[in-house]
């Protein structure tokens, strides 16, 4: 048995202990509570995980390099030698960038479940010492950083351990119960000692089913309650003035913005009744201290900046920071401070890279008008798979399928987007690197070396830059990917503590404050794109009545998975809304609006509120067998601030087939 950690896309980076037999993995599972292990992960790891083992040989990994023989989407290849799959892609970028402009060529990386210096270390350093477009995360989590930026700068969050001292928890927007389980424990701990859980969410969710209060509110609409809340706040006299004036700024112009909406106005609008709003306002003025939890799901709306932004206001007008067990868990991803990028070389001036949002791509390698001021013509995709998690999956599924962009993939089993690609290169999974695991849910970081051997001719994403930086024309001293170097680099933190800050040593408006000069919270941003929250009502909601979710589920880390052990292809409605169409449980219906439409099995749960719907999020084309799936409805508008995705303003009809 070995020991690694996890690097997915999940809060909780878990310490694993593997188990090898004749050099394969056969078992995966938790490591062992001491302290070479992350304490949050407490001897127990999610069913996912413990099937990795079902990716990492599947039957659909990727062996080899492969060169497209038949048309795109077909899914037809040759095998190649790395050498000349290199030599091509080399040569393709060359021609580009000579004919079209380095704008041409686009380098779409994600690596969200990536370790940290395969995800940052050398294949970004290639591209920008190339000048090529910057494709900026606006897909997740991009409008919520933004939002806390604008309000609290770099203070960073409490530490997810610290939960457990205190008496009041909010979880608004997040579902724990499959992504960051870890969390669980310690509410049922918060809960045990008396403490009381509020749970904000459209749905009644594993972790809603345990909360004190839920509240199953419309999306799109968190900014609304907010506001509401705080102006009764203020009304009542429940504000922490003490707070607000030795610690925020702009709260006169804050609260002139909330003084618009009442209780009743946010009863109507969020859809929620007036004794539930009540009840919460009567848990947020009374008990101390208390902890938000702000999950991602208020910010995938057109509203989705200024959700962010009205909540975590909201917590500084009430006080709810300075002591243990109260503030902010958000991501602790600013306690990272080890640098992992690659060293960009004396005497070279940095070029003036282009801005491109990851949601507008698939307008790109269509050749909208004025997407882009160049063609697209080289398109590298490594650690994501945009088919089907992109928004507006119609339309990108037309970009990827254009045979006038040569599109290049490094990954490690054969996803919907590979099947569009012109080349692939095979990917090592982190069983198979020298790496660093950081956490977004703890402050910890975890050394991992490479446990078994590579499988197939894969490389790591370092080795896939490198050998493609040298054919390029850059030195190997600048992109040196050797397993040994990559080691030695790594050796320096081997002493490194696996929790890098203690429990208790991270209390927000104590031991972190906010970043600006004056260390206050900004309620008020004059200048910025979105200097107070405001609501937007989603037109398209007066066409098509069913707003449609995408959630995510115990079976997948976005897309992952999703070949193995895929979520079940449904889409799951309230009894009245199922109803009032005159259909029933298990019928098979037709999902629509005007840009696609999917037939797929109906689920009526009473779970889900009135007026909202949901199919999983992550699936692959072939879970459905009609080419698209839950994005295929998703708009590629922007929200508010840092023109982030609207996954939850999709909208649909839904009838019998």
């Amino acid at each position: 048995m070995v020991r690694t950690a996890c690097p997915l896309d999940c809060p909780d980076a878990c310490s694993l202990e593997v188990t090898l037999t004749l050099g394969r993995i056969t078992k995966v599972d938790a490591a062992p509570v001491d302290e070479l292990s992350n304490p949050l992960t407490d001897g127990w790891i999610c069913k996912k995980v413990k099937h990795h083992a079902d990716r990492v040989y599947s039957p659909e990994r990727i062996l080899t390099p492969l060169i497209r023989v038949g048309s795109k989407g077909s899914g037809e290849f040759r095998k190649a030698t790395w050498d000349e799959a290199i030599d091509l892609v080399a040569a393709k970028i060359s021609d580009a960038i000579r004919d079209y402009g380095v704008d041409s060529v686009l380098p779409y990386l994600y690596n969200s479940s990536s370790p940290k210096l395969e995800a940052k270390y050398l294949t970004p350093h290639l591209f920008a010492r190339l000048g090529a477009p910057e494709i900026l995360h606006t897909i997740c989590a991009e409008t919520y950083g933004a939002a806390w930026d604008q309000v609290f700068g770099q203070m960073l969050s409490i530490d997810t351990l610290d939960v457990v001292d205190a008496k009041l928890v909010v979880v608004w927007g997040a579902n724990p119960a499959v992504s960051g389980t870890h969390l669980l424990p310690l509410l049922a701990k918060v809960q045990k000692a008396g403490g009381k859980l509020v749970v904000v969410d459209p749905r009644t969710t594993g972790t809603a089913s345990r909360a004190d209060l839920h509240l199953a509110i419309n999306p799109g609409t968190d900014v609304v309650l907010a506001y509401a809340l705080v102006n009764e706040l203020v009304r009542s006299g429940c504000v922490d003035r003490k707070f607000i004036d030795a610690h925020t700024t702009g709260s006169k112009e804050f609260f002139e913005a909330a003084s618009k909406y009442s209780l009743e106005d946010a009863s109507g609008i969020c859809g929620l009744t007036i004794n539930q709003i009540r009840e919460f306002l009567e848990l947020i003025s009374t008990i101390k201290p208390a902890v938000l939890r702000m999950g991602y799901g208020p910010e995938r709306n057109r509203n989705g900046g200024s959700g962010v932004l009205a909540v975590l206001s909201l917590w500084a007008v009430a006080g709810n920071f300075g002591k243990p067990g109260s503030g902010v868990l958000a991501s602790t991803s600013d306690g990272f401070s080890i640098d992992v990028e690659a060293a960009w070389p004396n005497n070279v001036e940095r070029p003036v890279r282009r801005k491109m949002n990851m949601n507008h791509v698939g307008r790109v390698l269509r050749g909208d008008d004025g997407a882009w001021p160049v063609p697209a013509k080289v398109l590298v995709i490594q650690g994501a798979n945009p088919a089907v998690t992109a928004v507006d999956q119609v339309g990108m599924l037309a970009g990827l399928a254009r045979d006038e962009v040569f599109t290049v993939l490094h990954e490690q089993v054969m996803t919907d987007t590979a099947k569009y690609a012109d080349v692939i290169f095979p990917a090592t999974t982190h069983f198979e690197v020298h790496d660093l695991v950081g956490s977004y849910g703890s402050y910890s970081v975890q050394v991992i070396e490479p446990i078994i051997d590579r499988v197939g001719e894969s490389r790591t994403n370092n080795e896939f830059a490198a050998a493609l930086a040298l054919r390029l024309g850059f030195s190997v001293d600048e992109f040196n990917a050797d397993p040994k170097v990559i080691a030695d680099r790594l050796a320096i933190q081997k002493n490194y503590p696996v929790q890098f800050r203690a429990p208790g040593s991270t209390v927000q408006f104590r031991d972190t404050w906010p970043s600006f000069d004056d260390k206050r919270a900004k309620l008020f941003t004059e200048g910025s794109e979105l200097p107070l929250p405001k609501f937007i009502e989603n037109d398209s909601a007066k066409k098509y009545r069913l707003a449609l979710l995408s959630p995510a589920t115990s079976h997948t880390i976005n897309s992952m998975f999703a070949d193995t052990d895929p979520p079940r292809v449904a889409i799951t409605m309230n009894p009245a809304d199922a109803e009032a169409r005159k259909i029933t449980n298990l019928t098979r219906v037709k999902v629509f609006n005007d840009t696609a439409s999917l037939e797929i099995d109906l689920i009526v749960d009473q779970t889900m509120r009135p007026g909202v719907c949901s199919i999983p999020k992550g699936l692959w084309l072939r879970a459905t067998g009609q080419g698209v799936t839950a994005n295929a409805f998703v708009p590629d508008d922007l929200n508010d601030l840092a023109s982030g995705a609207c996954f939850n303003d999709a909208r649909v009809e839904v009838m019998a087939v």
